[in-house]
Parts: structure tokens; C-alpha cells; sequence
């Protein structure tokens, strides 16, 4: 029996991997994933296990996603935002709420159902949201801010609605004002308490958890502070997850937050994935199937109506009609908290398994469509204002007065904004293209010639005047320079100086070919810095040193490939190694000449003789017993010169 449970689970775990890879490809969030698995595992299809099964642990997982939240819940940042925040953030979950509950109410739900039906739409995806936001690098848009106010209430806004929820149920038809007050002093109560309690104690917990040193303890202890603070919560009457939300939020401001907040992510994302597979299990697909329709047209209505809501908010606040439309749109969706309020609210019995099932595939649908809605919230906007949207990302690079000394520099790392930092100290003129949209914004903002293109488009390039370009830096390093950028940088501006940062000194040659003028790699360079500096601190002159490096340089390197091998050996590499020769060594006798290095297909880097060591000696250098002759190649080479130089 137990064996069988296992393989089910590690069957669900397999349909769980695959459906995130291809929900990933397709582009659509790994939530819908695990929706699907749920759905697959359930009841609905192979019934392997019952929603209950699941659903004890998968709450786990709720805790710990309310305990990342409270980690993130900056209470400065809430301050500073404070006008949108509960301004337009409050206006907006008020009236949908309300509005949704109207509407539940004529229909025939009772009020709870109603409340439980409103607070689920009220609420849009954050996850979402902020990374569809991020990545295209509109979070410091206006239409961006006003998203992320919205976002960041209804996130504060789930706290009253997990005190709410036990209260329903406990209440059903009586609901009244005065219960509704009671519980959320308890729940007030229950926050100064663990106020009091986590600003004296929980430092000092970690701060002797941090002198332990021990990754275990530190994750242990994390999850012990999560879960004891929910299970009091709990105790008192409340919801696990609020408690989790309240230590999350103690520890944020502390110095451990980062560390905190990695060490429980694995345990988060896993628990939740099996609390969205438990939400899956939910979905009955003969009912989706039979009332198919009624799903599809309550999707549009919810779409519709809650971009209704935002847009006349923002057009009430006064904000353009561009920017209302964006952020309408952006926020247009049910979000994976709903998840949690419908859970919870099947949990305590306030509504019916079909209305669950189709609020469930509404908030899915909806999740479905929103990066689609939130990716062309700008040009739909534009389209309905009468404007022609953008045909490309790509901003229009103005014409910069170089006098024939423009560098310009690919990519905008830290690499690249050193190199223009230097530049501007100059007063060195220099362009900048990047395709990090954030890092592009942040730049431009502080006034730096910094533009968003993809340097392996021809257009992009000419726009960037590459063929007045002096010199030409590429600063990042990955398979697109030799096989796309640097062969068009080199078609484009022949005459120019290119410039080739790399990792290693793996491929110089590949890269002088397709056209570098000159490859810089970073992890040589860097010894060869290191190495400056201590022949200075040991008094050898200057100019000795700089000689030194650029004879380095001059030849590619050389001296600087392959290294002494330790207990690892990677065979890839070539590497350095001694050979010591005896007196009756098959190459005693012989010139240096006579060994035939290029049929051993290895390398004679230098000869150590009573002490003294020669660097590239000559061929006519006549071996003697106790030489040692060191030579460089790849470790099963090596294995066959040493036999051949000992014995023949």
C-alpha cells in the first residue's frame, strides 16, 4: 500500500515537472501548471489522491508564501506610497468587492457566499503583474506605479480577509458588525503581542543562530519561527497564514531578511506548487464542461468589469487616458490569492463545491490571458486613443557629435559601465546600447547615452553610427559575439578597433579571425593585475613590470595557459607537469631537437637544471640526467610524452 502511494506521488511529481516545461515554453505562469497536474492526479482524471490529502500540507505552503510576503512588506516603502496605496489601492478592492457582491446577491447567493465571491475578484496576481512589469521595464512608468500601489494594498488587504474567513464560518448566516469588530481585535491584539514578542526576542534568536555558522540550524530555525507563529494564531481563533505574514513582516527590517528569504524560498515554492495542485483537484471538468459557457462569459465580464473599475478610479484621480487604460488593463485579471481565499472558504463549508469550480477556472482563465493583456496594455492603450502603437521596442538612437573619436560600447554590465564612467571622465564621447530594459531606464535617468537594442541587428547598429565608431567594445561574453555580433561589427565598421572581452583565453584565436582587434581575457588579466601588484610591493621597478605584462600580452598569453594539477583532474584542460629524468631516461643524450613534440602533440614550456629553471629553451639544448623538463598539454598526452621521454 505504501509502495503504491509512492510511485503515485512520484507520478504526479513527473506530470508536475512536464507541465511546467511546457508551460514555461509557452510562455504562461507555472501556477496554470500546477493546476493542471492537480487536475490530472485528481479525481477529475486518474483520482489518485482526494483533495483532502493534499490540501493538510499544501496550507503549509500558504504559511510560507504569507511569510516571504511579510519578509517583503517594507513598511517605509508603504509610507512612501502611502496616497496610491490607500488611496486607489483601497477605492479599488472596495468597489469591486462591493460591486461583485451586489451582483452575487441578486443572483441568489447568500451573504456570505457574496463576501467570499467579492473579496476573490477583488484581488489581481501580483506575481504576474510585477514580473511581466520588471521584465519589460515599465515599474517606474506612471502606469507601472499606479500597478504596483493597487497591488501592494490588496497584498495588505488579504490580512483582514484571513481573520474574516474563520469568522464565516464560525458565524454563517449571523454575521454581524460587532463580530466582525471583536475578531479583528483580536486580531490587532494578536499583532501587538507578536510585536512585542518578535522585537525582543527574534533578534536575539538569530543573532545565536548566526554565531552557530550552520546552514541548518538557520533554515530550521526559519521555519520553526514561521510555523509556531502561525499555530499561535491559529490558537487563538485566526488563520496560520496571518501569524506567518506577521513574523515575516518582524524579521523584514532586520539583517538577516536576504538570507532568511533564500533559505526559505526551495521549501515556499515546493509546498506551494502542491497547494495549486490541491486547487486543481478541486476542478470537476464534467462540470466545467457542462456549464462551459457560463465560465467563458463570466472570464469577459470579470475582465471588463474590473479594468472598468480602474480605469474610471484613475480617471477620477485625474490621471491620462493612456495611463489609466494601461494600468486598467494590467490589473484586469484574478489573482493566486484567490486561490487561497476560495481554499480557505471550501475548507470552512461557506461555498458550494460548483461555485468554487467555476470561480476556480475563472481566476485560471483569466491568469491564462493576463500576460497577453499586461504585454500590450501600452499599444492597446495607444490604439484606443487613436494613437498607432510601436512597431518595435527599439527607441530611436539620436545622432551624437563625436569628431571621429566615438567609442562605442555593447553592452551596459559592470564592465561596460566602467569603461563609460572612464569615458565620461574623459570627456571621451561614447554610445551605449543594452538589452536589459531596467538597467536601460535606470541609466537613462541619470542622464547617461544609454539605449535598449539587440546589437546583433544590422538596423540597430547603423543607428548607433558604428561606422564612425573609433573603437568598438564588446563587453559581454557568450556564444552570440563569434557567431552573430562580432562578424557584423567587423562587415559594418571595417576600419575600427574591436575590442572582445572574454572569460578565458579559450577560442582567442576563433575571435581574432572573425574580426577582434584585440581579446581581453578577464580571468588572465586579472592574475596578470595580481601579479603587478606584487612585483611592486616586492620592489621590482615599474617599467620592469609593465614590460613584463605586455610581453605577456604580445604572446598571447602563453605563460599563463595550463597549471599544475591537483587531486581533480578535468581532462578538457591542458595542463602543466614535471617530468623528471633519470640517468638511464630514453632522451639522456638527446637535443631538445631530436624529441618529436608535435607527433607527442605536446608543448616544452621549460627545463629546470641544478635549481635553475630556463624558460623556452632552445632546440639544440642537450639533456642530461636529473633535467626536468616541464611541458604542458592535455592530461592523456601528457601521459604518453612522459612514457615516451623515460622509456621510448
Amino acid at each position: 500500500m505504501e509502495h503504491s502511494f509512492l510511485i503515485k506521488i512520484l507520478l504526479m511529481l513527473v506530470i508536475a515537472i512536464v507541465s511546467i516545461a511546457l508551460f514555461r515554453r509557452a510562455g504562461l505562469p507555472a501556477i496554470l501548471a500546477y493546476l493542471v497536474t492537480g487536475v490530472i492526479s485528481g479525481p477529475s482524471l486518474f483520482n489518485w489522491f482526494s483533495q483532502q490529502q493534499i490540501h493538510s500540507v499544501a496550507e503549509l505552503g500558504v504559511v510560507l508564501l504569507m511569510f516571504s510576503l511579510g519578509l517583503e512588506f517594507s513598511l517605509p516603502r508603504l509610507w512612501a506610497m502611502r496616497r496610491t496605496v490607500f488611496g486607489l489601492g483601497s477605492a479599488q478592492v472596495f468597489v469591486t468587492a462591493v460591486l461583485t457582491m451586489c451582483i452575487s446577491l441578486l443572483i441568489g447567493l447568500s451573504l456570505t457566499e457574496s463576501i467570499v465571491v467579492g473579496s476573490a475578484i477583488a484581488l489581481s496576481s501580483t506575481a504576474i503583474v510585477l514580473k511581466l512589469l520588471n521584465e519589460r521595464g515599465w515599474l517606474r512608468r506612471r502606469h507601472g506605479e499606479l500597478s504596483v500601489s493597487v497591488l501592494l494594498f490588496q497584498d495588505l488587504a488579504v490580512v483582514p480577509l484571513l481573520i474574516l474567513m474563520p469568522l464565516l464560518a464560525s458565524n454563517g448566516e449571523t454575521l454581524t458588525w460587532s463580530a466582525i469588530g471583536l475578531a479583528m481585535a483580536e486580531g490587532v491584539l494578536a499583532f501587538v503581542a507578536l510585536m512585542a514578542f518578535g522585537k525582543w526576542a527574534l533578534p536575539k534568536i538569530f543573532d545565536e543562530v548566526a554565531r552557530s555558522r550552520s546552514n541548518e540550524l538557520f533554515v530550521l530555525s526559519t521555519l520553526v519561527v514561521a510555523l509556531v507563529t502561525g499555530a499561535f494564531t491559529q490558537w487563538i481563533g485566526l488563520s496560520m497564514a496571518l501569524g506567518a505574514f506577521m513574523a515575516g513582516m518582524l524579521l523584514g527590517e532586520s539583517q538577516y531578511k536576504r538570507q532568511l528569504e533564500a533559505d526559505i524560498r526551495p521549501f515556499r515554492d515546493l509546498l506551494m506548487g502542491l497547494f495549486f495542485i490541491s486547487i486543481g483537484m478541486l476542478l470537476d471538468f464534467s462540470l466545467v464542461i457542462t456549464f462551459w459557457w457560463q465560465v467563458l462569459l463570466l472570464v469577459v465580464a470579470v475582465i471588463i468589469a474590473k479594468a472598468l473599475i480602474v480605469y474610471g478610479l484613475l480617471r477620477a484621480a485625474k490621471e491620462s487616458f493612456r495611463t489609466s487604460v494601461s494600468s486598467a488593463i494590467s490589473l484586469a485579471q484574478v489573482g493566486e490569492f484567490s486561490f487561497v481565499v476560495l481554499a480557505l472558504a471550501v475548507n470552512y463549508e461557506l461555498l458550494d463545491i460548483n461555485l468554487s469550480t467555476k470561480l476556480v477556472m475563472v481566476a485560471v482563465l483569466s491568469m491564462a490571458v493576463a500576460p497577453w493583456l499586461v504585454k500590450n496594455s501600452v499599444d492597446i492603450a495607444r490604439r484606443l486613443h487613436g494613437v498607432k502603437p510601436q512597431q518595435a521596442e527599439y527607441e530611436e538612437i539620436p545622432t551624437v557629435d563625436h569628431g571621429n573619436e566615438l567609442v562605442l560600447i555593447l553592452g551596459y554590465g559592470r564592465v561596460g559601465q566602467t569603461i563609460a564612467r572612464f569615458m565620461k571622465t574623459e570627456a571621451i564621447p561614447y554610445l551605449v546600447l543594452d538589452l536589459d530594459p531596467k538597467r536601460v531606464s535606470e541609466a537613462r535617468r541619470a542622464g547617461e547615452p544609454v539605449y535598449f537594442g539587440d546589437v546583433a541587428k544590422r538596423s540597430i547598429l547603423k543607428q548607433a553610427q558604428i561606422k564612425e565608431a573609433k573603437l568598438i567594445v564588446l563587453t559581454f561574453s557568450s556564444s552570440r559575439v563569434l557567431d552573430e555580433v562580432l562578424p557584423l561589427c567587423r562587415q559594418l565598421a571595417p576600419d575600427a578597433n574591436i575590442l572582445v572581452r572574454t572569460r578565458d583565453d579559450e577560442g582567442m584565436e576563433e575571435l581574432e579571425q572573425a574580426g577582434a582587434s584585440q581579446v581581453i581575457p578577464e580571468s588572465l588579466e586579472g592574475s596578470l593585475m595580481l601579479v603587478s601588484q606584487v612585483l611592486f610591493q616586492c620592489g621590482v621597478p615599474l617599467s620592469r613590470i609593465l614590460k613584463r605584462l605586455e610581453y605577456e600580452r604580445r604572446n598571447h598569453y602563453q605563460y599563463l595557459h595550463g597549471f599544475f594539477s591537483g587531486e581533480e583532474t578535468d581532462f578538457t584542460l591542458e595542463l602543466l607537469h614535471a617530468v623528471a629524468l633519470p640517468k638511464g631516461a630514453h632522451v639522456v643524450g638527446q637535443t631538445l631537437g631530436d624529441i618529436p613534440w608535435e607527433k607527442l602533440r605536446v608543448e616544452i614550456r621549460a627545463v629546470r637544471r641544478a635549481g635553475a629553471e630556463v624558460e623556452s629553451p632552445e632546440l639544440n639544448w642537450q639533456v642530461r640526467p636529473g633535467d626536468i623538463l616541464i611541458i604542458l598539454g592535455k592530461p592523456r598526452r601528457i601521459e604518453k610524452a612522459e612514457h615516451y621521454l623515460l622509456q621510448g
